[in-house]
Formats: C-alpha cells, sequence, structure tokens
C-alpha cells in the first residue's frame, strides 16, 4: 500500500538507526531517484535520530552528504 518513495525513505530511516554506511548510500540515493526532496530526507532523518539517540546524529549527517552529492548532477 505505500509508493516505492515512502519505502525508499523508510529504509534510510532504518538504515541511520542501524548506523549501516552502505545502506545509508543505496537508500539515499534510491530515494532521490524516487523523487524525494530534501525536506522529505530531513524528516526522515528527524525520526531516525528521534529513534536512533546520538548515534543516529552522525549517521544523519552521513545521508544528508550523500543525498546531497547524489543530487547535484540532477540538479545540473
Amino acid at each position: 500500500a505505500l509508493d516505492t518513495k515512502t519505502k525508499e525513505l523508510i529504509a534510510l530511516g532504518i538504515s541511520v538507526a542501524t548506523r549501516c554506511d552502505d545502506c545509508i548510500g543505496f537508500h539515499a540515493k534510491a530515494a532521490l531517484e524516487k523523487g524525494a526532496t530534501r525536506e522529505e530526507i530531513f524528516e526522515t532523518l528527524g525520526t531516525a535520530i528521534y529513534l536512533g539517540a546520538g548515534p543516529a546524529v552522525m549517521y544523519a549527517a552521513h545521508a544528508i552528504e550523500a543525498f546531497d552529492e547524489l543530487a547535484k548532477p540532477a540538479a545540473a
């Protein structure tokens, strides 16, 4: 019942909460390809931080970096 973009955002949040760098890159890319906005990424990461506490903050930064890096070619 969930669209693919929503599933990728959920997977990104789980990737941050479980501290999986490879997963973060994969799901950040997939979320971007499915049309996720930076605002949606931030909201997803906020939830992951809420659940994953301090360590999730550090991995959320990795996710933002990955999303922004992947979004550069799309914006150009």
